[in-house]
């Protein structure tokens, strides 16, 4: 089983150990450092580089949110885990359109915490219940509002197929094969739907799609 490794980035240290206390029993997760404020999870990175990080919002100096801006930048292969206790959809929101992969609430069980680190790590985002919440309540806000032709947004019929099957998390190879192209062209259009939505990783575009209601 492949091993992930995992970086964690809270002010609190009793915190910090308990959720790597959490996780032991998953061998297939290592956490390979710590560290208090987003400063020292920047410069860990640059000597241990993690596959995933957990990282608190509120911290002292470089906090979580330019952290999590500064590791979308220069290490977009790194995902990013927000794990804060902050309840408010504003954050989610800033957060997800600027790098973040998945956003948890402190108040999560180990093993949701576990199952967002596989699957940021092996789709690229994690959406949780309470992220799932957020979106549903934006939808059904967007749907009392008149559209307008002005500001719709226009697919083709392949993008729209390879941005459905992205939100129903298939992999790159697994669209090529339903939609009988090759992987390189389905990378291709996420690329164009990235570039084009401004969304910074696959977290973002599926965010992005369902916020907007561009899938079914």
């Amino acid at each position: 089983m492949e091993i992930i490794k995992v970086a964690i980035a809270d002010d609190h240290k009793i915190f910090r150990k308990g959720v790597i206390l959490s996780l032991r029993p998953y061998t297939n997760i290592k956490f390979i450092f710590e560290a208090e404020n987003g400063e020292e999870l920047l410069n860990g990175i640059k000597d241990n580089k993690p596959d995933v990080i957990l990282t608190d919002l509120r911290m002292p100096g470089k906090d979580g949110i330019e952290a999590t801006k500064t590791i979308s930048k220069l290490y977009p292969e790194i995902k990013v885990l927000v794990l804060s206790m902050y309840e408010d959809e504003r954050f989610v929101f800033h957060l997800m359109e600027n790098g973040a992969n998945g956003y948890l609430l402190k108040s999560a069980e180990p093993t949701e915490i576990r199952r967002a680190i596989m699957e940021v790590h092996e789709k690229g985002y994690y959406l949780s219940h309470f992220v799932n919440r957020i979106l549903l309540k934006k939808s059904h806000a967007r749907q009392k509002i008149v559209p307008s032709l002005n500001n719709e947004i226009t697919l083709s019929d392949k993008e729209k197929d390879v941005l459905r099957f992205i939100c129903m998390e298939f992999t790159a190879s697994e669209i090529a094969r339903k939609m009988e192209i090759s992987p390189r062209t389905v990378e291709a259009i996420k690329d164009r739907l990235m570039e084009r939505f401004g969304s910074k990783n696959t977290a973002g575009l599926v965010f992005f799609a369902v916020k907007n209601n561009l899938i079914e």
